[in-house]
């Protein structure tokens, strides 16, 4: 990952047992340092273009396919708002199912998550209830009676016709292994920064970099902390 590559470095005190002298510093990356994007720039259609993470894909992957070079993985999940890949980043179909049983175990992968709502609408194709809505098991609505209602799936469509009391009972029950599956599928919807800004945005980002000047400012990608050992007059 190049990312580290553009982080500025930070001195502090040596704590290594070997070191030459009180006076001695180790210097390393700023992790402390880091860059997002203003909120406001993820509105703006111009700059992102909306992507479809692939089946089995990683951020250096992503990068490849978009940027054309796999170090760019940092720009990828920058620009995504990924912090946590662990967490944020779609697991392989594999990797999935492995997780869900170590989570549910086998046997109750097939087992009910929640119930939800399926999308009804009646015979002139108007929205009478959005799909989605998380409900107890003998949900039901009061419908016109008399009337017929499509139900649409996610495989096929079902034609309720309301009971003796005019409800109908839209509901389909989720399990283990599907909440699972459309929360990773939901992970793979991600904005990317468009290819023609990348240059612009390193340069800026670079620029943003660099230090100011402060009492520990010792040039531009440099800042030294104060050493707590030394005793002044």
């Amino acid at each position: 990952m190049s990312y580290f590559r553009e982080l500025p470095d930070l001195e502090y005190q040596s704590p290594l047992s070997h070191k030459n002298s009180s006076r001695d510093y180790v210097r390393v990356k700023n992790l402390f340092r880091r860059v997002k994007l203003l909120d406001w720039l993820q509105d703006k259609a111009t700059l992102f273009d909306k992507f479809q993470i692939p089946e089995g894909a990683r951020p250096d992957t992503v990068a490849q396919l978009v940027y054309g070079q796999g170090d760019y993985d940092w720009v990828v999940l920058l620009t995504a708002g990924i912090i946590n890949v662990r967490d944020q980043w779609p697991l392989s179909n594999r990797d999935l199912y492995v997780y869900a049983e170590n989570k549910y175990t086998t046997q109750n992968l097939n087992a009910i998550h929640h119930y939800e709502t399926i999308e009804v609408k009646d015979q002139k194709g108007r929205l009478i209830l959005p799909k989605g809505q998380k409900v107890d098991s003998n949900f039901k609505i009061v419908v016109s009676a008399g009337s017929t209602y499509t139900g649409v799936g996610a495989y096929e469509s079902t034609v309720f016709t309301p009971d003796s009391t005019g409800e109908i009972n839209p509901v389909i029950g989720v399990s283990n292994y599907e909440y699972e599956a459309i929360l990773n599928e939901d992970k793979r919807q991600i904005y990317l920064l468009k290819s023609g800004y990348l240059q612009q945005f390193l340069n800026d980002m670079r620029v943003i970099m660099n230090y100011d000047r402060s009492s520990q400012y010792v040039d531009r990608k440099l800042i030294r902390t104060e050493n707590t050992r030394l005793i002044g007059p």
